[in-house]
């Protein structure tokens, strides 16, 4: 029986009330009540804050390049389908330098959870503003306020997402149950996370989010209405709802791969007279 201690890892380096803590915790729990083992995990994740939360677990880790987060998992997922595969970031890593990344592997739907923790800020950096930071927000780097800040889930929606959805940090029980419904859905699961920064973000606390977030079950939202949750994925200011905001069936890039019809790429047998053909048509 899998349990939360077979996940534990090293000390968290974060600030003390830090939103990642809630998001290492609900994704640990979301893990062993899926009956996860560590070995059949894989964690990819980038730089940042964000980026550190699989130092702080236990199974098979890969750290990679800024913004490179998503085609390192999308190599994983088809090299191994059977891994369960999740990627973590935070919003600049994500949607800033890797911004690019996540529209193309929204649209080709690889079976992965992409779980993105939302800060509004660039916080390993010491504060600057990131693409998902207020209209008006004021850093170092935007003494005049920040721009109109980027709306990922519009974007994935948009992009053709399969399975796009908003937690906070704040409700562990409904964001552990949100990564569950992520890791289950086949297809790429955007799941966007409220994440208070207490150190350079005074603005989005946790206070101002427990007044504003609503969780969208039960108030009659059909995540199968794609009008209708994109008019959901608008909805910012004074209501902000967290929950599935879109979902949706379509085919599974990794299904549509000839090659892993014969099995994953890791348990076929290597060939090389055929790797030595392929090569010697560069030389």
């Amino acid at each position: 029986m899998v349990q939360i201690a077979d996940y534990a890892g090293g000390q968290p380096a974060w600030c003390p009330g830090c939103g990642n803590f809630g998001i290492l915790n609900a994704l640990k729990r979301a893990l062993v009540e899926l009956a996860l083992e560590p070995h059949k995990v894989l964690m990819v994740s980038g730089i940042g804050q964000a980026g550190k939360l699989p130092h702080y677990t236990k199974g098979n880790v890969l750290n990679v390049l800024h913004g490179r987060t998503l085609p390192a998992a999308s190599g994983a997922k088809i090299a191994n389908p059977g891994l369960t595969v999740i990627a973590i970031g935070g919003d600049g890593d994500g949607y800033g330098e890797g911004g690019n990344h996540f529209i193309h592997s929204v649209r080709r739907n690889h079976d992965i959870t992409y779980l993105v923790h939302n800060n509004q800020v660039y916080a390993l950096t010491k504060g600057q503003t990131s693409p998902t930071s207020d209209a008006g927000f004021i850093t170092k780097t935007t003494p005049h306020g920040a721009p109109a800040p980027l709306n990922a889930l519009a974007v994935a929606i948009a992009a053709g997402g399969t399975f796009v959805a908003r937690g906070f940090a704040g409700d562990q029980d409904h964001l552990t149950a949100l990564i569950k419904s992520g890791i289950r859905h086949r297809g790429f699961a955007l799941i966007d996370i409220l994440q208070p920064c207490v150190s350079f973000n005074h603005r989005n606390t946790f206070a101002w989010y427990k007044e504003r977030v609503y969780r969208l079950e039960g108030t009659g939202h059909d995540p199968r209405d794609r009008t209708a949750a994109m008019a959901k994925a608008q909805e910012w200011g004074e209501r902000i709802p967290i929950g599935i905001i879109y979902q949706q069936e379509r085919p599974v890039f990794e299904d549509q791969l000839p090659v892993l019809a014969r099995g994953a790429l890791v348990r076929q047998l290597m060939e090389p007279a055929k790797m030595a053909a392929l090569l010697n048509e560069f030389m």
